[in-house]
């Protein structure tokens, strides 16, 4: 038996690399005072059906339950926080800063950087509309990549702003039932042979492809770049607004991330959508909002690929490896003493292993040293003292067995 397609297998190593990606998120989210909370990884088929349409059930892990419920496994968080949104906002002061990570699920065609399930980091802001939620949000973006040993030199946030194709629409008298494929075909230029392009837009297509090659003007754009400029974050942006992002509900600022070298897929998107929480409660609840995801897939294999990013994850991974303390068991008869210090130690908190059955002093050492261990405890022929072992300098020293534990306080 094996793994389904698109599915993995976490080993010890990636369990340690999954958690570290994971504590990275954490911290610097948290040092943005975001809160963290989460929702259920399966929800009504309904829920995403009313947010992009019946045809998103086709790359849904869908099913009818024993309750002849139509349900499927989340394949974004955005709708669900919706959701939650809408029927516990008066619960909250405003404006709501969240994060959550958690596993999501989307049934298609595996490639490069995308599988069927990954983790995902989410953080987004609710009930703010200035454009200084917008600029606090980019910054989170960048200071969470920065957190993994990332450089401006490795990687780029390209921001763009819906608001300016929409006026540039306006101004060409398009009808707004036409905006959504308008902004798909943008966001596709560059992944698309230019003349698939020029088809999509029809006689737009020499005035759009003008625009992106001037660059376009925007105030907020500008504004947007100032501020980050003032935090020292403006090495890491650039104003693209060939970036428009794909789904239909995002409504001003979006950004997506990308290595410098262009070898992976976007390490990371979102941007506001003001509308999204009163479409999904039909209007009972209507916030601005914002956000952006992170998979823990093509990021993986950027730290993988960035010298200084894995040699940090590979020394934090280490470290959180080594255990504090190995009690070396010399003599069988003092095993029932040993594990009752064990009892204590660990009572106290420390991370401390030992031998499961009777082995050679010299092995239970050299296992310590494997572990890391800061501290050796020796339970032999000194009893009632024990002998302590600093496994770093190989001082030793003897120390009565009650007051074991104070000792290894003032050790460790």
């Amino acid at each position: 038996m094996q793994a389904l397609p698109g599915f993995r297998d976490f080993l010890p190593e990636d369990c340690a690399k999954r958690n570290y990606i994971f504590a990275r998120w954490r911290e610097v989210a948290r040092r943005y005072a975001f809160v963290e909370w989460e929702g259920p990884v399966l929800e009504a088929t309904e829920l995403y059906k009313k947010k992009s349409g019946a045809e998103i059930v086709d790359q849904l892990f869908s099913f009818t339950d024993k309750g002849e419920r139509e349900v499927a496994l989340r394949p974004e968080l955005t709708p669900t926080l919706a959701r939650v949104v809408a029927a516990h906002e008066r619960e909250f002061k405003k404006p709501l800063e969240w994060f959550s990570i958690g596993q999501f699920f989307r049934y298609e065609k595996q490639q490069r950087g995308r599988l069927r399930e990954h983790f995902q980091l989410n953080c987004d802001i609710i009930g703010e509309s200035d454009l200084a939620a917008d600029i606090e949000l980019v910054a989170l973006c960048i200071d969470i990549l920065r957190a993994f040993g990332f450089t401006e030199e490795d990687f780029v946030v390209r921001i763009s702003d819906r608001e300016f194709w929409t006026d540039f629409l306006g101004e060409k008298d398009v009808p707004s039932e036409g905006w959504d494929e308008f902004l798909q075909a943008i966001d596709k230029f560059g992944r698309e042979p230019r003349e698939k392009t020029a088809e999509k837009l029809g006689d737009l297509a020499e005035p759009v492809f003008a625009t992106l090659k001037s660059g376009g003007k925007s105030q907020k754009l500008s504004k947007l770049l100032d501020a980050l400029r003032g935090r020292g974050l403006a090495d890491f942006v650039a104003i693209d607004i060939g970036i428009v992002r794909g789904l239909a509900y995002y409504t001003g600022i979006v950004f997506e991330v990308f290595d410098r070298a262009g070898k992976f897929r976007a390490i990371a998107g979102g941007g506001r959508y003001d509308n999204l929480i009163a479409q999904l409660s039909d209007g009972a609840v209507s916030l601005p909002a914002l956000g952006f995801a992170m998979g823990d897939v093509v990021l993986g294999e950027l730290i993988n690929e960035i010298p200084q990013a894995s040699e940090a994850m590979q020394k934090a991974i280490a470290n959180d490896r080594k255990i504090d303390i190995y009690v070396v068991i010399a003599k069988e008869e003092r095993r029932a003493d040993a594990l009752k210090q064990i009892q204590q130690l660990r009572d106290r908190g420390y991370r401390v292993d030992y031998p499961l059955t009777s082995e050679k002093v010299g092995k239970q050492f050299q296992t310590a040293e494997q572990l890391g261990a800061h501290v050796g405890v020796l339970f032999g022929d000194e009893w009632p003292q024990l002998k302590i072992k600093n496994m770093a300098t190989a001082e030793q020293e003897l120390v009565a067995f009650e007051k074991l534990p104070d000792r290894v306080a003032e050790l460790l």
